[in-house]
């Protein structure tokens, strides 16, 4: 396994932030604000994802932006809104699958990803019929917060050295 973790981190990449989004209410209508504030253990504050207790593993979820004209494509759809497919981060620049399993760290907040995060039904309303198939293996991941703070439009996305491999 150190093999692995060895070739993680060979090269530095640095992604970038580039949408944000929220929902104050299961299945409201996203905000897209220009920040947003992520509380240690909980998630984004004023989320309706956001728990107290710390015990859910999908406190925040990311997708990468290189992916979504890919679904959109294979949808045969001209773009994909990422507020559509509910994803509270949209990155580029960085494979967002190596960081599944990683802590890894968006300008000053660190997370912790908890694996990918799969699609579910409401991608064949949300992208019509086939919406749930174009999703699988482009669906993001899913963390929990380490480090609160706020995170903004533009901040860096990087890997951060784990013991989680």
């Amino acid at each position: 396994m150190k093999i692995v973790r060895e070739l993680l981190f060979t090269k530095e990449f640095v992604g970038r932030v580039e949408w944000l989004g929220m929902a104050t209410e299961r299945e409201g209508k996203m905000e897209t604000p220009d920040r947003i504030e992520l509380v240690a253990n909980q998630g984004i504050r004023g989320e309706h994802h956001r728990r107290d207790s710390g015990d859910s593993e999908r406190q925040v979820t990311l997708i990468q932006h290189e992916h979504l004209p890919v679904v959109a494509a294979l949808q045969g759809l001209d773009a994909v809104d990422p507020g559509a497919i509910r994803r509270n981060i949209v990155v580029s620049g960085i494979n967002i699958a190596a960081l599944r399993s990683q802590r890894f760290r968006i300008g000053e907040v660190v997370l912790n990803g908890t694996g990918d995060c799969v699609p579910c039904s409401r991608m064949e309303q949300t992208l019509g019929v086939g919406g749930y198939e174009a999703m699988i293996g482009h669906g993001g991941i899913t963390a929990v917060v380490e480090t609160g703070g706020v995170v903004c439009i533009g901040d860096a996305v990087r890997g951060l050295e784990s013991t989680n491999i």
